[in-house]
């Protein structure tokens, strides 16, 4: 059994990530993460499909792209947190978020689509965070030539949608 609730430290995530991490309270984060997917799907959702184009400015991403980077980002955060996991010791890339949003395609599909596919990633995480060990959830990697470890990148995953959810609220709702 491991102690989920252990926040990171500095030096198993990179500074960048510090914010993010940051905007999660304490307590077990994997509940953390779960209890977040409802709020999230329903605030998004309450905005009603119309809102899916809208962009807060010119060249800015819309409510849809926004929802697919999330799915995006969660995927290659959960991917690294499995790598590292189990001791893969290859040093894994960085990933170019406005790359992948641009060709994602995320305008072309509804935005029920995309909180469904949201939904799955996420059930997926916590899939994934539930199974690691306590000697698994305290190993790390290197990640955009830096080292991260399993624990960081479950919190990342949370703050990173907080961060994301902050913008929508303020920027698009």
């Amino acid at each position: 059994m491991t102690d989920r609730s252990i926040r990171p430290q500095p030096g198993e995530y990179a500074p960048y990530y510090g914010a993010y991490i940051a905007r999660v309270t304490d307590g077990d984060i994997v509940a953390t993460l779960a209890s977040q997917l409802g709020v999230t799907l329903a605030a998004i959702r309450a905005q009603g499909e119309a809102s899916g184009g809208r962009r807060y400015a010119e060249g800015k991403w819309s409510v849809r792209e926004v929802v697919s980077h999330m799915a995006d980002t969660e995927r290659v955060f959960a991917y690294r947190a499995l790598r590292f996991a189990r001791a893969d010791e290859t040093e894994l890339p960085s990933f170019d978020e406005n790359a992948y949003v641009a060709n994602g395609s995320a305008d072309s599909r509804t935005l029920a689509s995309l909180c469904e596919e949201y939904e799955s990633v996420r059930q997926a995480t916590l899939t994934l965070f539930r199974s690691f060990t306590a000697t698994e959830w305290s190993r790390s990697g290197i990640a955009s030539k830096n080292r991260m470890s399993v624990r960081a990148l479950a919190w990342v995953s949370a703050g990173h949608e907080l961060h994301h959810m902050q913008i929508l609220g303020e920027r698009y709702w």
